[in-house]
Order: C-alpha cells, then structure tokens, then sequence
C-alpha cells in the first residue's frame, strides 16, 4: 500500500470534516444566528439560565468559539455582566460535548438520506432559512462520511510500528499529547472536530485510552484560545474577562484531570470498555464536572477577573462608547444628554459608510468592501452601549420628558443601526456582485446611483439636525423625502422595464441591479425618517396612524 498517497487522503479526510463542520456552523448562523444572539441576551440575567442557553446555543452551532464571539461583543457594549457571561461560557463548553456524544456512535448509513435531504432542502426556491438549513444538513452528512471514511483509511495502518510507537510515547508523556491536541484544536478552530478525531482514532486502537484521554483535555484547553486570540482585539479589557475567564478555568481543569489521570484512566476503561464511548464519555465528564465546580464559585471569580482587567476607555477604537459615564446614570437628565451625544456618534459612523459605498459604485474599490464591514460592527456595538446605558438609569427619578427622550433616543440608534446593515449587507453585497460580474452601469444610471447617495447623506445629516433640535419644519422636511426617493424608484422600474422591451441582456441586468441598489437607498432613507422625523411629528400630532384613505 502506499503510504505518501494514504497520507494525503487521511489529509484530505479531514479537511473534509473540518469543511463538514464549517457548512454546520455557517449554516446554523445564516438561519438562526440573530435569534441566538437574542437568547443569549435574554438569559443573561442569572448564572443557571445563562449555563443552560450557553449549552443550547454551542450544541446548535457545533462552535464555543462562535458562542465566545457573541458573547465578547455583548460584553464589550456592557450589555452582560461577568458572572453570567461566564456561566455561559461553561455551558458552550458543555454543549460541544453533544454532538461528539451523538457522532461517536456509528450512524455512517444515515449519510445518503442527510445528503438527500440536505440537497432538497437548499434547492427549495424562495426560503432563505430553508436553504441555510439545507447546508447545514449537507455539512453534517459531510461530517459523518469523512468520519466513516477515516476508519478506512486507520484500519490498514492499526500495527505500524513506527505509529504505535508514537502513540506509546503520548501515553508515557500525557503533557505532550496536551499541547499537540490544543495546537491542532487551535488551529482548526473547532474542538469537535478534533475531538471526534481522537475518538476515531481510539476505536480503531491506534490511541491507547490513556493518550486519548489526554488529548481530548488537550482539545479543551485550545477551543479557548480562539475567542481570546479573535474576539478581544483592540477592545476594552472588559471584553477581554470572559475569554480570559475562560481560558484560566480551562487551564485549572486540564491540569488537575491530568494529574488525576492515571486513577480516572484505568477505572474508565474498565466501566466503558468500548474506546470510542469511554473518550467521548471522558470529554463530556470533564466538562460537566468542571462547570459544577465552578458555577458556584463565579462571584469571587469574577470579582478576581475584574480587579485584573479593570475597565478603561481606549480613544483609539471606534466601537468604545466616548460620552457615557456610568457615574452619570444617578442624575437622568444628564445621563439622557451623554446617551443624545453619544447617537450622533453613530451619525458620523453612517456617513462613512454612505461614501464608502458611493467609492464603491463609482470606483470598484474592493477594500471600502471590507472597510465597511468594519464599521459596521462599530454600530452594533455604540448602539449595544447606548441601549445598555439608558437601561441602567433610574425610571423611578426620571419624568415624562425623560422618559419620552429615551424613547427618542433608542428609536434613532435602533434605526441607524439597521440602517448601517441594509448598507453593509446589501449595498456593499450588490457592490461586490457588481464587480465579480464585471457589470457596467450606463452613465445615466451612474449618475442617478451617486445623486441618490449623496442626497441621502444630506438627508442622514438632517436627520442629526432633527434628532437634536426637534425642529418641526426640517422634520417636515425630511419626512417629504421618502417621497422624493419613491419617485427614483418608479422612475428607475420604467427604465428597467423600457432597456427589456428595447433586449440587451448585459445592460438589463446592470439596470436590474442598480433598480435593486435604488431600492435599498429608499430603504435607509426610510430608516432616516423613522429615526429623526416620525417622533418630531408624532409629538406635534401632525403624523397619522395610517396612509388607508378613511371613507365616510
């Protein structure tokens, strides 16, 4: 048999599963990936629902590190508090273990019906969510084939010497087999995938118990790293306690199981003679003894994270609130002032974001692409600390007025904020359609697609103007506008239409995509004058409940 060509199918093998793993995550996160983060948020209010939402959302996702990064954005805004944050982090660890549960068992005949269903379910028209799904069916036939296929591949090479002799030598140095399964789970970025590896190996004998068991505490200790590597990067040290936390309690677990390995190791095998269940067994024990260890022990520990990380504001990240003083949130009207101050922030992260997209049409500049992508993640987390802020303020002290203002403010955050990912999403996507197809708009086209921009960027600094003043005339304004863009719109469909009657396939589909551009613009204006003009009128009593025409 030759070797080199097995080895680089085992190669292939297992980029396979990592690919498998991939299409389940990104799948999951495509359908369901808003909503999880809203589960999150909503358990994160005492320490046992947090554990439980934390199991529930990594078992979902196949990923702690996707759970970690959703977390360190919650925690970089201040929407979470330590200790339930951690008690999440305990649960993602808890629910990696469940699908590894599920996979160790030989299911490998159920590949051809997930492919089916799978393959169905992305080819269904019409249902986004279904086609997410549908991939991520598709992953896990993929996970499951490439797990049958490694089998194959170990069988032949069970009594090579040279490989037992290595694998003999991970069991004598435990420690090793540590750090090489924490490289490796680093680097793969999926604990599951790794581990499911090692239970592959273990069933076939390739691994002796003892050195699985110590690779398997290995893969725990490097699905840590990722979130403290890539989610606290240039963020305030507050974001950076729940992945340290983390890490730390997974450094104490792994060294106090591997001391206590040659006792745990023996007696395992002896209850769970099968390999492949006793590995998976031992991963899930490990994690489940460690979250009840330190579930109860998360004040003091939190307490220690933040005297380490102690909160401070870094002037040169974008996304890190500038006006909001916790110290204020005692006296409401001044806490309302800073949280008003701290919106028009969100302002100038927008208007960025419009001339990014303007360069874009007008140039084919694929870095503003990708720069907008950044900036748009500076809004989510300014509008997660805005909302954050004002949550914390006394209702008890604050008046109608307060409460009203509030009200004004969320209102405005909330639909910049969406504002920024129709640009973000759309814009930049139909941006990038553009130039992977090699589109070309007509000068006319052009010209409308950069006046339509411009007049919205007018119009977003009308709606700052607004949102400060409360000026009734420049609400009127900037309410007439939705108008102005629906006009661009209509005339924008009839162009279409007449390039169609007229043929020319290149032209009508650049037409089509620049009406599609169009509409998104009218969508942000529409963002626009629900964030700074409906509330200026709807306190005047100048804006109606509904457009319907009342007959009689």
């Amino acid at each position: 048999m030759n070797f080199p060509l097995t080895l680089i199918d085992l190669a292939g093998t297992i980029a396979l599963l990592l690919w498998g793993v991939r299409m389940v995550q990104t799948g999951i996160q495509r359908a369901f990936g808003p909503k999880l983060g809203l589960v999150l948020a909503d358990a994160l209010r005492d320490r046992l629902r947090a554990f439980i939402a934390g199991a529930g959302v990594t078992a979902i996702l196949q990923s702690s590190t996707a759970t970690g990064l959703m977390l360190t954005g919650f925690a970089a805004g201040g929407l979470v508090d330590l200790v339930p944050a951690l008690a999440v982090m305990l649960g993602a660890n808890v629910g990696t273990t469940l699908i590894v549960q599920v996979l160790s068992v030989d299911v490998a005949g159920l590949t051809p019906c997930l492919f089916l269903i799978g393959f169905v379910m992305f080819h269904r028209g019409g249902a986004t969510r279904t086609r997410d799904l549908g991939r991520a069916v598709i992953g896990l036939g993929l996970m499951l084939l490439s797990l049958h296929q490694l089998l194959d591949f170990i069988t032949p090479y069970e009594d090579v010497p040279g490989l037992r002799l290595a694998m003999g030598v991970i069991a004598t140095e435990p420690v090793l087999g540590v750090l090489l399964a924490a490289l490796a789970t680093w680097a793969a970025h999926s604990s599951v995938a790794i581990v499911l590896l090692i239970v592959s190996f273990a069933s076939k004998g390739v691994i002796p118990p003892h050195a699985a068991f110590a690779m398997v505490l290995g893969a725990n200790l490097g699905t840590a790293i990722n979130p403290l590597l890539e989610g606290v990067s240039g963020t305030n040290p507050v974001a950076r306690r729940v992945a340290v936390g983390n890490l730390l309690n997974r450094v104490l677990g792994c060294a106090v199981a591997l001391a206590a390995l040659p006792v745990i190791g023996p007696w395992l095998v002896t209850v769970v003679p099968d390999n492949a269940r006793a590995v998976a067994g031992f991963h899930t024990g490990f994690n489940l003894i460690l979250a009840a260890v330190f579930l109860p022990l998360l004040t003091p520990y939190a307490a220690l994270l933040r005297r380490w990380f102690p909160n401070r504001i870094d002037a040169d990240d974008p996304g890190e609130p500038v006006y909001l003083r916790r110290g204020s949130t005692g006296v409401p009207s001044v806490a309302i002032g800073a949280a008003a101050r701290e919106a028009l922030r969100l302002v100038d992260v927008l208007d960025a974001m419009l001339q990014s997209a303007r360069d874009a049409f007008e140039n084919g500049d694929r870095k503003q692409i990708a720069q907008t992508k950044r900036m748009d993640d500076v809004l989510d987390r300014l509008n997660i600390a805005i909302k954050a802020y004002l949550g914390a303020l006394d209702t008890d002290a604050m008046t109608d007025a307060d409460h009203q203002r509030v009200e004004d403010i969320l209102t405005f955050v909330h639909n910049l904020e969406y504002a920024g990912d129709i640009v973000e999403k759309n814009l930049m996507g139909f941006a990038s359609k553009r130039l992977k197809r090699g589109l070309a708009f007509a000068a006319k086209d052009q010209a409308e697609l950069t006046s339509a921009l411009n007049r919205l960027t007018g119009n977003l600094h009308t709606a700052a103007s607004v949102f400060m003043s409360d000026d009734l005339a420049a609400a009127r304004v900037l309410a007439a506008e939705k108008e102005t863009f629906r006009d661009m719109e209509t005339e924008a469909t009839q162009a279409h239409f007449a390039r169609l009657r007229a043929g020319g396939t290149a032209l009508s589909e650049a037409s089509a995509l620049q009406l599609d551009v169009l509409r998104d613009i009218k969508q942000v204006n529409a963002h626009l004058v629900a964030a700074a003009a409906y509330p200026v009128l709807r306190g005047h009593g100048e804006l109606l409940s509904s457009r319907l025409r009342l007959d009689g």
